[in-house]
């Protein structure tokens, strides 16, 4: 049987090299390389690879991982949602009226946001497979509602658009600190006892570890990306959602329930969105009405960084993962390179052109496609 499949013409052996060159992680490895060779070189010794340098953009990283993997997941099934930067804020705000206008108490103000946020995608889902429009046409339109009702609703309750009030409503609440707390204080506090990392000199905090626990912004983003690796590589759903994305008609003839694959994807997104704004108001203690502009394109940018298509059916979580890495690592280490931060947007389209360029010459180079 062996020798029947090593002989026939229909199968050709591919070496290791071109299976990794084939793999959509190449050009989040490939960018993630570059990216930390040049800080390493040019701000080595700015105090980015310390202990807190390197908490600040793992955090930032982690802010752009975690709407990245449900963008990722999304593209992979062959759909777009651009309402993603509207949800963060709107999600924020409801928090922030339920809890605190409301005076809800703090659990079941983030509850009740996720129900809504979740409906919502659903809802964006909903729409796309029983009217076969674009998603970008239905996410868009759904952005602008968002993005009103983010506006109205404080203006219409307290006068204004940013409402503060959150860190304090959340005190001694059981949820809230899943999203707004930090894990291994001792631990951290131990190091900086043991001199592996610094503490403070003086002031209130004079003797505690510059970094006081890992944030539970990163677990979230650490756990959001394990767990949509695992879905997409080792179930049948990840088979699908592959399917759904590649060719949803040939993906229906074979079983595949395209339209509840493409929906739950909308509902995961916004799922994903929901969270980055939990962890933003609990950090920051308030609501604004701004909060999360333009992060459906950066979600979308990480995820092609990584290696995704446009067209759907090809994609990696870990690839989209490396795209927001090279995010935080770049936006945090033009700062510490003492470079003018309104490079940032220059240095990271250099970096989506050359990693699309490469993945697509690569692709082709491998498959033959022209």
């Amino acid at each position: 049987m062996s020798e029947a499949v090593k002989t026939d013409e229909r199968v050709r052996e591919m070496s290791k090299l071109r299976q990794a060159l084939i793999r959509p992680e190449l050009g989040g490895i490939v960018g993630t390389a570059a990216v930390f060779t040049f800080f390493i070189l040019f701000a080595g010794n700015s105090g980015m690879f310390n202990a807190q340098g390197m908490m600040n953009w793992s955090t930032v990283s982690a802010q752009f991982m975690i709407i990245a993997v449900g963008a990722c997941l999304l593209m992979i099934a062959g759909e777009f949602d651009l309402s993603v930067g509207s949800m963060i804020g709107f999600a924020g705000m409801m928090i922030a009226v339920f809890g605190v206008t409301l005076a809800w108490p703090m659990w079941l103000a983030i509850i009740v946001t996720f129900v809504i946020c979740i409906a919502f995608g659903a809802l964006n889902g909903f729409i796309v497979v029983r009217t076969g429009l674009p998603s970008f046409i239905v996410t868009l339109a759904t952005l602008f509602i968002l993005r009103g009702f983010t506006i109205f609703i404080p203006q219409t309750l307290e006068r204004k658009t940013i409402i503060g009030g959150i860190r304090e409503a959340a005190e001694g609440d059981w949820i809230a600190p899943i999203f707004g707390g930090t894990i291994f204080k001792g631990f951290f506090q131990w190091l900086g006892d043991m001199g592996v990392i610094s503490v403070f000199s003086r002031g209130n905090k004079a003797g505690q570890s510059v970094v006081d626990g890992i944030p539970m912004l990163l677990v979230w983003a650490i756990g959001l990306v394990i767990l949509g690796h695992i879905l997409l590589t080792r179930t049948r759903f990840g088979n699908w959602i592959y399917a759904s994305g590649g060719d949803a008609q040939a993906a229906r003839y074979a079983g595949v329930p395209v339209n509840r694959v493409k929906i739950m994807m909308f509902m995961f997104t916004a799922f994903c969105a929901t969270v980055f704004a939990v962890c933003q108001v609990m950090e920051f203690g308030s609501a604004g009405a701004d909060r999360g502009l333009l992060k459906e394109f950066e979600a979308i940018i990480a995820v092609v960084i990584g290696g995704a298509l446009l067209t759907g059916g090809y994609g990696s979580v870990i690839g989209a993962a490396l795209g927001a890495l090279i995010f935080g690592v770049v936006q945090q280490g033009l700062f510490f390179a003492g470079v003018e931060s309104s490079l940032f947007r220059v240095f990271l389209g250099v970096i989506l052109l050359l990693a699309v360029i490469l993945n697509t010459y690569i692709r082709r180079l491998i498959t033959g496609e022209h």
